[in-house]
Formats: structure tokens, sequence, C-alpha cells
């Protein structure tokens, strides 16, 4: 059960911040080589068409430029999927995670961190879910991540959570 999401972010001034992580959905091929793979593809295609329409199969031209097309259509519901992003920020007295779509609509959700527990779910070898929880509540953060991206991660909101609260600790002293 997650959460509801928290009216506003909070900026704090980023002195504060103990902690900062934008995940991003890793993509192998940058959008250069996409337009380079693209390009490469439609003269390819053009010159088989070409040697097709040359011996009178002119029909399967078409058919050349509609597997361009549809790589193309593939690759950019690709891109378009990576626009989807997290960001996990530790300032203050909150931790957020601020969820921002496909389609630019940003939820976000605020934590107390003193009560934060930080859970990782292993289910096999390569595959498990990463959760931060308070009161019962969880929310699952990095799902698009891979599996060994989501440990570094766990431990490193640990960490954080830890230092936040050995100096939260030494304030009070």
């Amino acid at each position: 059960m997650a959460p509801p999401p928290a009216d506003a972010p909070t900026a704090a001034p980023r002195r504060h911040f103990f902690f900062e992580r934008v995940l991003l959905p890793h993509r192998s091929l940058p959008r250069y080589g996409f337009h380079v793979m693209m390009l490469v593809l439609g003269l390819v295609s053009l010159a088989v068409g070409i040697g097709f329409v040359s011996i009178g199969a002119w029909p399967v031209t078409g058919f050349f430029g509609l597997d361009v097309a549809l790589v193309y259509l593939a690759f950019r519901l690709n891109y378009r999927s990576a626009r989807r992003s997290e960001i996990l920020r530790l300032a203050g007295d909150a931790f957020t995670v601020e969820r921002i779509s496909v389609r630019g609509d940003r939820r976000v959700w605020r934590f107390q961190p003193y009560w934060l527990r930080v859970v990782l779910e292993e289910r096999d070898v390569d595959r498990n879910r990463l959760f931060v929880a308070s009161h019962g509540r969880f929310l699952a953060i990095g799902d698009f991540l891979p599996a060994a991206a989501r440990r570094e991660l766990a431990a490193t909101i640990r960490d954080a959570l830890s230092r936040w609260r050995a100096a939260i600790h030494r304030e009070a002293d």
C-alpha cells in the first residue's frame, strides 16, 4: 500500500541535502546512435528496394519502408518510456520520493526519515524489489533499475539514513 502523495514538494536549500539521487531508466543506444542506425537502415532498405524494382518486383519495396517505419516506431516508444524518473531526496526532516511519469505527471511522497526503513525483497539471484516503508506504508522505488543497481541503492539509502540519524543525535547533544 503506497502512502498518499504529498500536497506540494518541499524544496530545501541545497546545503541541507543529506542525500539526493535521480533514477533514470538505462538506454544502451544514445539518440545520436539511433539517428545513425535509422539512416543506415533506411539506406540499406532503399538500395535493396531499388534492386527489387529493377527486377520487376516493385510491390516488395513497400515492405522495406514498412520495416523501417516499424523499427522507428519501436525505438520512439522505447525512448518515450525513458522519460520517466524518480528523484529520492533526504533533506531537512523529510525523505521525499518524487516520481515523474512518461507524460510528465509528478507525484511526491514524504516520509519522516527517523522511522523510515529500507526493505530489499530478494526473490531470486537476479530479481528483487526495493521499498521504503514507514508506519505500515510501503512505496516501491527503482522498479525500472536492474537488480544489482537496486541492491546498491538500498545500501546507499541506508547509509544516508544512518548518517542523517547520527547528525540528528549530535545536534541533540
